[in-house]
């Protein structure tokens, strides 16, 4: 079987790709990340991610290397990224509660043998429900999501500040879209099921 390499240290991709039960190792990759808000998200996300991706090909000449990244846009699809501290947190999700926002996650499958580059995104949109402001801070004391664009964990308690959720694959809210990511290894001639 092939070398796969996960161009991430989240430990969230890390765990959603053993789900697959394939061996692979996970790298940092050498990439800067540069969110321009005047590029569409969905450019954006497929650019970054392929940036992760190619930082480590020379490192790997005969892997497939897995590239992710994500952006979480407002409604007129202006990024917001991770607040770092409190009073930051606090702010992004008081604009937040009542209303839908969208995720867009990136997913690159780069064969650093043949130099073939499979590249998609996804989409998984979040609705908040209205909360007051005790409720948010009352989250953010208990989860602590600082490091998290948006201001909020989903496989935590972020789920209590949620509405409704919709898209194809839960997995991509989380930072690994791995339907996708399945059907590109298929292409690539790796059988997740088998034989």
């Amino acid at each position: 079987m092939r070398k796969i390499v996960l161009a991430s240290t989240s430990p969230y991709r890390q765990q959603l790709l053993r789900q697959l039960g394939l061996p692979f190792i996970a790298v940092a990759p050498d990439f800067i990340e540069e969110l321009d808000p005047n590029v569409a998200p969905a450019l954006l996300v497929r650019h970054l991610a392929l940036g992760k991706a190619q930082s480590l090909a020379e490192c790997h000449p005969d892997a497939l290397i897995i590239g992710s990244d994500q952006v979480f846009v407002d409604q007129r699809k202006r990024p917001i990224g991770k607040p770092g501290n409190l009073q930051t947190a606090f702010q992004q999700l008081k604009q937040m509660v009542g209303r839908t926002h969208c995720f867009y996650t990136g997913l690159v499958l780069l064969d650093s043998r043949s130099g073939i580059v499979q590249t998609d995104y996804a989409t998984y949109s979040v609705s908040f429900r209205k909360l007051n402001d005790d409720q948010i801070y009352n989250y953010l004391q208990r989860e602590k999501p600082f490091d998290c664009a948006g201001s909020f964990k989903i496989e935590g308690l972020g789920i209590a500040l949620m509405e409704k959720m919709e898209g194809d694959d839960y997995n991509a809210l989380i930072g690994l879209p791995l339907i996708k990511l399945v059907s590109m290894l298929e292409l690539a001639d790796v059988n997740v099921l088998g034989s």
